[in-house]
């Protein structure tokens, strides 16, 4: 599992991943606690005078104009996180819960928010332990940052409401804490608003989507490549210099992965002795100009995240001249649109795939194929109905591309009157992601069954190591009763859990 040692300056999009989904453990590093300490005794001079601070000795939102006495600040930030944990709906799933707290407690190690070294100390116990908040799937409006979400994290730090234990089971958080010897948190001044005023829940999700995209968009080059040669298309557009003389370079790896997997195939091209073609249909000519323009959305989602990952996020912020200032960082709109970009370029991805997937089962345009990729077609209708899954699923896709970040609901009596709904991009990515693998599946199970159809013709040895690799797997071959119930869901397993790049790879080395 490892573990992961927190400072004051972000943390990488691996410890988010190794937290998250690894179960790694949590650490406060000495410079951590030294800055948490500073930041907090700024906070407490700050409370002890008798002007106004927001956040510190004013109540929040709209309700800012408060002055709140000295009395009644520990309430205060008790309600506050009691009042937020208002989200309804289907639980979210655990790693992002973890991915949530884990970023929270980045921003608190900044420094930057006045919370004390022993909240923070509870926030890693609590990872540690594997006790997971129970969070919901509604709520959140994305500014200011996720409060609904964040706010059931904080409840299980208080040991109030319900959080999972490390058997999985739903159990009272005071319980689980008890349990693992871990004493609730008592909040003071400006700490409730500390724990719930961050952009942390579509950020962990935004990372967590952008791990899957990159084995994903390197399994459509896999799954282009082997349609491209049971079409009998013609690998000659993914020459090198075509691709330069364009040069966007998520083009270009894709172009250069498709290459690598065809090297030496007796395929590619075969058409141009009998049936001659000039040129292949889009869905396989284009294919890198496709998924190349989805790396490159990728790799800007990379440069948002990497930033984010490195931010202070919080309202108020206490500032190293010791200043507490408001400010609107917890807005998410910098993350919000490059998941809703992530979205759209999902769904096109797959959108190309179904297209080329129609394509081999259409004995007008497969070139030889059988209908459907049937054993017997007219007794079986072979992938027919693979197909219609397929479609459904990119329908949804294009659905689930609509922004939700051009949408904005004002809240908090206009206070809040811009939001960026960014949670709700994230969440739809998540479910866009989970599609892309199922449809790239249902190319992947067409395209290997065409290419051991095409008898006499020897197949680029990667695209036999994925055959071999898939075969297996316990995904059937072609014949036989048993083909005429597609394992779609094995071969979603087989490239979602990253062993179709791997039987690739091992023969043409390193993909992109």
């Amino acid at each position: 599992m490892g573990t992961v040692v927190l400072g004051t300056s972000g943390v990488s999009a691996a410890d988010v991943i190794a937290v998250a989904r690894a179960g790694a453990r949590v650490e406060l590093s000495d410079e951590a606690v030294a800055a948490l300490a500073a930041a907090r005794e700024i906070v407490d001079a700050l409370a002890a005078k008798p002007d106004p601070v927001y956040g510190v000795s004013t109540g929040f939102g709209a309700l800012a104009t408060r002055h709140i006495s000295p009395e009644l600040r520990a309430r205060l930030q008790r309600n506050i996180v009691r009042s937020h944990a208002a989200g309804m709906g289907p639980r979210v799933e655990r790693e992002v819960v973890r991915a949530l707290l884990f970023l929270r407690l980045k921003t608190v190690c900044s420094g930057r928010t006045g919370v004390r070294p022993e909240v923070a100390q509870t926030m890693a116990d609590v990872l540690n332990a594997g006790i997971t908040p129970v969070v919901h799937e509604y709520g959140s409006l994305g500014c200011s940052g996720d409060l609904a979400p964040l706010s059931h994290c904080a409840l299980t730090l208080m040991g109030e409401g319900d959080a999972e234990g490390p058997d999985g089971i739903v159990r009272p958080a005071g319980e689980l804490l008890a349990e693992h010897g871990i004493a609730p948190v008592e909040l003071r001044e400006k700490e409730g608003l500390a724990l719930l005023n961050g952009t942390d829940g579509m950020l962990g999700m935004l990372v967590m989507a952008l791990a899957d995209l990159r084995r994903l968009y390197t399994s459509a080059d896999i799954t282009a490549a082997i349609s491209l040669e049971a079409l009998l298309g013609t690998d000659k557009v993914l020459a090198p210099e075509l691709h330069a003389i364009r040069p966007h370079p998520g083009q270009a790896a894709s172009a250069a992965n498709m290459l690598a997997v065809l090297k030496g195939s007796g395929l590619t091209g075969h058409h141009q002795d009998d049936a001659p073609r000039v040129q292949d249909a889009y869905s396989v000519r284009c294919a890198p100009q496709v998924a190349g323009a989805g790396r490159d959305t990728l790799a800007h989602a990379w440069l948002v995240a990497e930033r984010e990952l490195a931010a202070a996020v919080d309202n108020p912020v206490v500032l190293a001249d010791g200043r507490v200032e408001s400010n609107g960082n917890f807005h998410g709109a910098p993350v919000a649109y490059v998941l809703d970009f992530l979205a759209i370029a999902v769904a096109d991805l797959a959108s190309i795939a179904e297209r080329r997937t129609d394509r081999l089962l259409d004995k007008n345009r497969s070139h030889g194929l059988p209908p459907f990729l049937a054993d017997d077609a007219g007794v079986d209708s072979g992938l027919m109905i693979a197909q219609y899954t397929q479609a459904a699923l990119v329908s949804e896709l294009k659905r689930l591309a609509v922004p939700a970040s051009a949408d904005s609901i004002p809240s908090s009596a206009m206070q809040e009157d811009h939001v960026s709904m960014g949670w709700a991009a994230a969440r739809k990515l998540r479910t866009a992601v989970d599609n892309l693998g199922r449809v790239l599946a249902v190319e992947l199970y067409a395209g290997t069954r065409a290419v051991e159809l095409r008898e006499g013709l020897t197949a680029a040895a990667a695209t036999r190591a994925v055959v071999g690799a898939l075969r297996g797997a316990g995904v059937e071959g072609p014949g036989g009763d048993r083909f005429l119930a597609p394992d779609l869901e094995r071969a979603e397993e087989f490239v979602r859990d990253g062993r179709l790049v791997a039987a690739a790879e091992s023969v043409t080395g390193v993909l992109a």
